[in-house]
């Protein structure tokens, strides 16, 4: 892939007193906003041969030179391992993460994350705003990422995103046991005096709380838990584990939201411990669906479920079986 990026456009008379940036916008869409007002600020983007700023009026006519070069986004550094990968082409990278990858570099995990783990697979990577990372997966959820390869197919993603257009399909296990699916619909902020806990909070806007809402189907049902498939409408830091808690259904051995776990009365020694001992919450991103950013085709990726789920499922089977019909 070449870092040299060299466009020449002339203005259309219909983007006649918009700013500079936004004409840029309309007129580069391959390129998010903010990118392209560091260019116009750099002086990589001009207007009729002139640097200007970002909010500068446009009368049409004028032509817009784009010469720049993608710059390294970051000092992180390569580190060579095992990628799941589950289809690549030169636009998007689908990875199967597993449970216990961190995704991104930050305080406590500085390396041997996904990120470091893109740059050795691809260099050109380092281009790209966090090497391409869209959306993220936390620590201990396994399942199925995008990662963009190019600027564009980034700009692309995070549209979708934005747009709610790309379909995130997740499997959890659950405590306790409900009739059927529903809808939660409750915003979401930082906990107000745990930091590392996100929380359900009043009102959308009200002390940082955004709108969250995730869809919930019943797959299976157990004696004192469920499988079910969860859908994002809106992808917040935390969102299933927090919404599945405050309905009082909180995930399998989730550390942080799932409070004292109930056993099924009567369970085999194996069976509870198991549930004691799961080591992280039981949630994995099974399906994603999106459309290709250059091709424009609807694409759609499965992930088998991981060994120590399936491993939970058979238990919940069993115990299940051995004390009465109850299966949905």
């Amino acid at each position: 892939m070449s870092n040299q990026i060299h466009l020449e456009i002339e203005v259309p008379a219909e983007c006649a007193g918009q700013r500079f940036d936004q004409a840029a916008a309309d007129l580069i869409p391959d390129y998010s906003r903010a990118r392209l007002q560091t260019w116009i600020k750099g002086g990589q983007l001009t207007v009729d041969g002139r640097s200007g700023k970002p909010k500068d009026k446009l009368f049409g006519g004028e032509r817009l030179v784009l010469r720049a070069e993608l710059e390294p986004q970051g000092e992180w550094l390569p580190q060579k391992m095992d990628l799941d990968i589950v289809y690549e082409d030169g636009a998007i990278l689908v990875i199967n993460k597993p449970a216990g990858l961190v995704v991104h570099p930050a305080a406590g995990n500085p390396d041997n994350t996904l990120l470091n783990g893109l740059l050795a697979h691809n260099a050109g990577q380092q281009n790209i705003p966090r090497a391409g990372i869209v959306h993220r997966l936390d620590k201990d959820t396994s399942g199925l990422m995008v990662v963009a390869k190019t600027l564009q197919a980034q700009t692309d993603l995070v549209d979708q995103l934005k747009e709610r257009s790309v379909s995130r399909l997740y499997d959890a296990v659950v405590q306790g046991t409900l009739s059927g699916g529903g809808t939660v619909d409750a915003p979401m902020g930082r906990h107000r005096t745990h930091r590392l806990k996100m929380a359900v909070l009043p009102n959308a806007g009200m002390g940082g709380a955004k709108e969250a809402i995730t869809h919930y189907r019943l797959q299976e049902r157990f004696r004192s838990h469920m499988l079910v498939r969860c859908q994002l409408e809106t992808g917040r830091t935390h969102q299933i584990r927090v919404h599945m808690a405050h309905i009082r259904h909180p995930l399998v051995g989730d550390p942080l939201y799932g409070g004292r776990g109930k056993l099924p009365q009567g369970a085999t020694r194996e069976l509870v411990e198991t549930l004691q001992q799961f080591s992280r919450q039981a949630l994995h991103a099974a399906e994603l669906a999106l459309i290709h950013p250059e091709s424009g085709e609807p694409m759609h990726w499965q992930a088998p479920m991981p060994e120590d789920m399936l491993q939970l499922l058979t238990l919940l089977r069993a115990d299940r079986k051995d004390s009465g019909p109850g299966s949905v």
